[in-house]
């Protein structure tokens, strides 16, 4: 499971999740808001955070997909 600093991330970038909205590993990011700018910024803040570097081939939908997918993506890269 991801830590409480990569949660909070993931508030901050979804705008459609309501604070007592649990963030479960299945949830689709897009559908509480994730967009293509919002991905950009959450990625932002993921590599100052976990002091990774999204490579090119990191760097498409399918990583951002849902929270479960995206700390796969972002344990990879520690």
């Amino acid at each position: 499971m991801w830590d409480q600093a990569f949660e909070e991330l993931l508030r901050k970038h979804l705008s459609l999740l309501e604070p007592e909205d649990e963030i479960t590993a299945d949830l689709s990011l897009r559908d509480f808001g994730l967009d293509s700018m919002g991905m950009v910024a959450l990625l932002s803040g993921l590599e100052d955070a976990y002091n990774v570097r999204f490579v090119d081939d990191a760097l498409n939908f399918e990583n951002f997909a849902t929270p479960a997918t995206l700390w796969k993506t972002v344990s990879a890269m520690r």
